[in-house]
């Protein structure tokens, strides 16, 4: 069979490397770092992070190790239980976390 970039590929579920290259996984984890500091800097736990960005612990924990590759939706959430804005996440992140 011919690949295709119109046709979809099946998603595997819990696979956190899928397909991912270099550069995405150094970003992914780039950003949890900035997800992380900020959370410590404002002295929140991951369990109360959670609850204020109405979320998981463990996805929590998944963004900060850079194994997860939030949605647009999900950064918003983060910022606002981090009292900042995701412009702001995202810079910390170009800057090394």
């Amino acid at each position: 069979m011919t690949s295709s970039p119109w046709i979809a590929r099946p998603r595997r579920a819990n696979v956190p490397d899928m397909d991912l290259d270099a550069a995405t996984r150094r970003s992914l984890k780039a950003f949890g770092l900035a997800v992380r500091r900020r959370r410590v800097a404002l002295g929140l736990s991951q369990e109360r992070f959670a609850f204020e960005a109405e979320i998981d612990r463990t996805y929590v924990s998944g963004v900060e190790r850079g194994v997860r590759n939030p949605t647009v939706r999900l950064v918003a959430k983060l910022a606002i239980a981090l009292k900042t804005k995701p412009s702001r996440l995202f810079l910390a992140a170009e800057r090394g976390g």
